[in-house]
């Protein structure tokens, strides 16, 4: 069983190697050298370079997490995404090179791009919670998604930003941020004709009918909620 140690050599490795060359040169042989141990170790902590790429996703995430401010929760939803995305930002800077390599031979590898959607998506999962933003069912999914894009499309302004202050960055995701919930709207209601969603709904109409007099249309929830 690899030790926590073992795996932060490897991760730190495989980055510092995305940051020199194309990751696509990247071999997990190459990676263990770099780390110090062996192939039989590297392959004791992960399956493969997207497994450790997972594990880069997961110790950014308990980053972001710990160091999420306890003043914030009085904000608004949308204050405390923009906060903890900007800390995201912030974690993520050293390694921006690494990322800006990974990035872009995601652009020239459908499959890759797809696995690493998957890992972004997991984690703004995890960013949404910490804003205190329910992610349940397909709209949650719905809303990690979205918010996926959304840093996604911040992200090609952070890895050309070159101010210690990120100024650039901070206006880009604020732009987004609330810009984005009616993209992310619009793809709820695309989830509300999920065969599971359908059946849910239809379950509550009959239970539930509208006062007399009142028309109720179909409400989306977008990143933010419904109450934000």
């Amino acid at each position: 069983m690899a030790t926590a140690k073992t795996r932060e050599k490897i991760i730190d490795a495989a980055l510092k190697l995305a940051a020199e060359r194309d990751w696509e040169n990247v071999a997990l042989a190459d990676i263990a050298e770099a780390a110090g141990v062996s192939l039989t170790q590297l392959r004791e902590a992960y399956d493969g370079r997207a497994d450790i790429l997972a594990d880069f996703m997961r110790r950014t995430d308990r980053a972001v997490l710990e160091a999420i401010d306890p003043d914030m929760a009085e904000e608004s939803m949308r204050e405390r995404l923009f906060d903890i995305l900007f800390s995201r930002l912030e974690i993520l800077t050293p390694h921006k090179a690494a990322i800006a390599g990974i990035g872009h031979a995601a652009r020239r590898d459908p499959l890759f791009a797809a696995e690493l959607n998957r890992q972004l998506v997991n984690s703004m999962a995890w960013m949404l919670n910490a804003a205190g933003i329910r992610v349940a069912g397909p709209s949650g999914l719905v809303r990690a998604q979205g918010l996926a894009f959304i840093f996604a499309r911040v992200m090609r302004t952070w890895l050309k930003d070159e101010d210690p202050g990120l100024a650039r960055t901070m206006a880009a995701l604020d732009k987004e941020l609330r810009g984005g919930e009616r993209a992310v709207i619009r793809l709820d209601r695309l989830a509300s004709f999920l065969p599971g969603r359908r059946r849910a709904r239809s379950r509550h109409d009959a239970h539930q009918a509208p006062p007399p007099g009142r028309e109720e249309g179909p409400r989306a929830a977008g990143v933010y909620g419904p109450n934000d």
